[in-house]
């Protein structure tokens, strides 16, 4: 089979790999879409990100749905033939995290094309993958693969909404407008939020924001004293999500965010210098989100209830033999929003 591998940063290749035969409790999947994650591209273009560091060649991709064509001994409820979104994460359902329900900290996770454990796990980006049957996700009747591979960035979005708490009535600033800020405003609009404004560098996500349920879109690099206004009365927002990992954009949330309001932040980038005394004078509520758990079966029935429709977010779809002009696109912000390889 043809998978999608990492070598050196940019040296991407298509390379053959041996198909493996499903074990008890186990399905083998013939993938038919993959979308490309932020995380693929910081193993394209740099080998990785903080101090996880790709050190043998690993296939990529996580974001991957696909047809049972095989299942293992024991296997019930799923058969040849079956779509399904494969959710990329396999807690060990042993450790006290798994055991305490926060499976996503889990402390023996295997996630689909991640270099965080050495040996690395290899990713979904080929053409069958074997994985548990109950990472396999059916899908509802007129879901199809293309659509499902986006359950596991709503998942992201999913909890992170969680994280905030009760969002109907609230008004909402999202900083970041790529794939996960973009989903992000549909997650909150799906929540009840009173109001939405979505901010980024360039108006380049703007008419993706505005089709996933913002209302207004302001380009802070081009005016970046646009979110002065909401300052006023000691802020405006009720909760913010930040889904940019950006410094300047969490130190301009503190400025128009309302006193007991509250800041979850989603993007993940370098160290920030936070003005504790703000924090502390506002009584702001400031929490991290990371990855999924229940969440996953729950994106699967929110596309395939088209609650969310997240059509305006798929820029382009690539086969897999052109899987590098695939990676070129998706890396260039000014022209993609999700780019995926088709299987």
């Amino acid at each position: 089979m043809r998978a999608v591998v990492i070598h050196p940063p940019h040296d991407l290749r298509v390379e053959d790999r041996a198909v493996a035969d499903p074990g008890p409790g186990q399905v083998r999947v013939a993938i038919r879409a993959g979308g490309i994650c932020g995380s693929d591209l910081h193993y394209y273009q740099h080998g990785g990100f903080g101090t996880v560091r790709v050190k043998h060649p690993m296939v990529l991709g996580h974001e991957v749905a696909g047809i049972v064509d095989a299942v293992g001994a024991g296997v019930t409820g799923i058969a040849p033939g079956q779509a399904v979104a494969v959710n990329p994460s396999l807690p060990c359902g042993t450790c006290h995290f798994c055991q305490a329900g926060e499976q996503q900290h889990c402390l023996e996770m295997r996630f689909y094309g991640s270099a965080m454990r050495d040996p690395h796990v290899d990713g979904g980006f080929r053409e069958a993958l074997v994985c548990e049957a109950i990472q396999a996700i059916p899908l509802p009747e007129g879901l199809d693969t293309t659509t499902a591979a986006f359950a596991e960035p709503l998942s992201v979005c999913l909890h992170a909404v969680r994280q905030a708490g009760p969002l109907l009535g609230r008004r909402v600033l999202v900083t970041g407008a790529g794939p996960i800020g973009a989903l992000t405003i549909a997650a909150a609009r799906l929540a009840g939020a009173r109001e939405i404004v979505a901010t980024d560098l360039t108006t380049a996500p703007e008419r993706v924001a505005l089709s996933m349920g913002a209302d207004r879109f302001i380009a802070v690099g081009a005016a970046p004293d646009a979110l002065a206004p909401f300052a006023a009365r000691k802020g405006y927002f009720d909760v913010a999500f930040e889904a940019s990992g950006s410094a300047p954009a969490l130190l301009g949330i503190l400025a128009v965010l309302r006193p007991r309001g509250t800041i979850v932040q989603i993007g993940i980038g370098g160290d920030a210098a936070v003005p504790l005394s703000v924090l502390a004078a506002k009584e702001v509520t400031w929490r991290g989100t990371f990855r999924f758990h229940e969440e996953f079966a729950l994106a699967v029935e929110t596309l395939a209830r088209r609650a969310i429709d997240v059509a305006p977010l798929l820029t382009a779809q690539f086969p897999v033999d052109r899987a590098a002009e695939a990676f070129a696109l998706a890396a260039d912000r000014s022209r993609a929003m999700k780019v995926q390889i088709a299987f």
